[in-house]
């Protein structure tokens, strides 16, 4: 079963959805390797602040203060973050493509899976599919043409043969002309990687809230609370009715450049919407409810993965919401909410940026 965000929570705090038809951010298929891509070609090279944001540490409440998060937002608790260096935008086309040219580097994407690895992960006896399904493929979104229920995002995914960060919507499509836009379809392993060349890494999840808030406590959006479609377009995310009607109203139907938005009072561009962002952390649904009253210093989130809507597969946290997001279906864009997925799995509306303490 393909998946996608969860849907928004009811005013309670609680999510209007049952653990069975409750969608998250995975593809709901078992991981493609049994351990991340080879990186060896990918030697940390020194760090460069160009295109970085200085952010001052500091201690901040973690998590929802109002009653609009998914249970996993709570409870709200203390976090205490050394200063560290953050890059203003999402990773682009253009500084993934100099990536992958010096390099070498293949992502996950483009990678057939490995039927010897996927075995491995599923019941004794699992019949191997057609070769032809054994192929290297994304997630792309494809809106339907009617208004159709909110509970399978099968409905608006899919997985399309030979998609990945160069061909964005599969075989036909490209990303000339984009490359200032923020690079899709990759994983975990893929955004590790490059975070690697480039001398940084991956944010934590409380590192990655911190600087969203940009030095405000308690708001529900990088911005503030105004609502999001109040006044003038603030973020990239979903108008009129999901999955089906997009009124465009920011200007943007699907990804938009880096920059296209107003940044947060620290400098940092789409901290809402455009893309979903990885960071470092394992996904643990009720990772808020383990954290002591004391500040945590720097906290990395826990020592392994456990979701209970797929119990068998472990994730990681993704921050930040994408163009995909609206208020009927997914608040990703609130500065508390939080998704994962698997660490192989590359969607149209998932991208990163790096940090760095050096």
């Amino acid at each position: 079963m393909i998946q996608a965000c969860q849907p928004a929570a009811e005013e309670n705090g609680q999510a209007n959805t049952t653990v069975s038809d409750a969608p998250s951010c995975s593809s709901g298929m078992p991981a493609r390797y049994a351990s991340q891509p080879d990186s060896a070609a990918t030697t940390a090279k020194e760090v460069s602040h160009e295109g970085m944001v200085w952010i001052d540490g500091g201690t901040f409440s973690m998590g929802a203060s109002d009653a609009e998060g998914r249970p996993d937002e709570y409870p709200q608790h203390q976090v205490k973050v050394s200063g560290f260096w953050m890059d203003a935008t999402e990773v682009t086309n253009a500084e993934f493509a100099a990536f992958v040219e010096a390099t070498g580097y293949v992502t996950t994407a483009e990678r057939a899976p490995d039927w010897e690895e996927l075995k491995k992960q599923l019941p004794p006896g699992t019949p191997k599919p057609p070769d032809s399904v054994l192929v290297a493929a994304s997630l792309v979104f494809t809106p339907p043409q009617q208004q159709v229920p909110l509970n399978n995002p099968g409905q608006w995914w899919n997985w399309k043969k030979h998609a990945n960060w160069r061909q964005p919507q599969g075989p036909g499509s490209s990303i000339k002309g984009r490359e200032e836009y923020p690079v899709v379809h990759v994983s975990w392993h893929d955004a590790v990687a490059y975070a690697r060349w480039a001398g940084k890494r991956l944010p934590t999840e409380a590192e990655w809230e911190y600087a969203a808030r940009g030095g405000t406590q308690n708001k529900r959006y990088p911005w503030g609370d105004e609502d999001i479609e109040a006044g003038k377009p603030k973020a990239n995310t979903w108008q009129g009715r999901f999955p089906d009607r997009n009124t465009t109203w920011d200007k943007h139907a699907g990804l938009a450049q880096v920059k296209s938005f107003a940044p947060n009072k620290y400098g940092l561009y789409d901290m809402a919407g455009n893309v979903w962002e990885w960071c470092s952390d394992w996904y643990a649904a009720d990772y808020y409810g383990t954290a002591s009253t004391a500040p945590a210093l720097n906290p990395v989130g826990p020592t392994s993965s456990h979701d209970p809507q797929e119990p068998g597969m472990p994730k990681r946290v993704l921050r930040g919401g994408s163009f995909m997001c609206h208020s009927s279906y997914c608040k990703g864009y609130r500065v508390t909410s939080r998704m994962k997925s698997s660490p192989d799995t590359g969607l149209e509306n998932t991208g990163f940026r790096c940090v760095s303490s050096k």
